[in-house]
C-alpha cells in the first residue's frame, strides 16, 4: 500500500483536511490482485470554499500529479467542504462498475 500512502500523506499535507478517506478499488477492476492503480478519494477540507468543484479537481491532480503520470490508472475524487459533507450525510456517491478491458 505504499501508492496509498502517499496518496493520504500529500492529501493530508495540501489540504488539511476534516476528513479524508482513500480506498484502493484496483480488486474492482482487471488488474492482478495486490495492485494499486484505481482510487477513489473523499476530501473534506475548508480550503475548498468558494471553489468550483473544477477547481478542486484541478488541485488535487496537482498535488498527485507524479502518482497520477506513474502510477495511478484512475482516480474518482470527491471533494466538500464540510457543510457540503454534513448536506450529504457523510456519505459519498459508489464508483461505477469497471467498463475496461473486453467489459464494454
Amino acid at each position: 500500500m505504499i501508492i496509498q500512502q502517499k496518496i493520504e500523506q500529500k492529501l493530508k499535507d495540501v489540504f488539511s483536511p476534516s476528513y479524508l478517506e482513500v480506498i484502493n478499488e484496483s480488486h474492482m477492476h482487471n488488474v492482478p490482485a495486490g495492485s494499486e492503480s484505481h482510487f477513489k478519494v473523499i476530501v473534506v477540507s475548508e480550503s475548498f470554499e468558494g471553489q468550483r468543484l473544477i477547481s478542486r479537481h484541478r488541485a488535487i491532480n496537482t498535488t498527485l500529479a507524479d502518482e497520477l503520470q506513474n502510477h495511478i490508472h484512475a482516480l474518482a475524487m470527491h471533494t466538500y467542504t464540510d457543510i457540503e459533507w454534513q448536506k450529504e450525510k457523510g456519505i459519498a456517491p459508489d464508483s461505477p462498475n469497471c467498463l475496461g478491458g473486453n467489459k464494454r
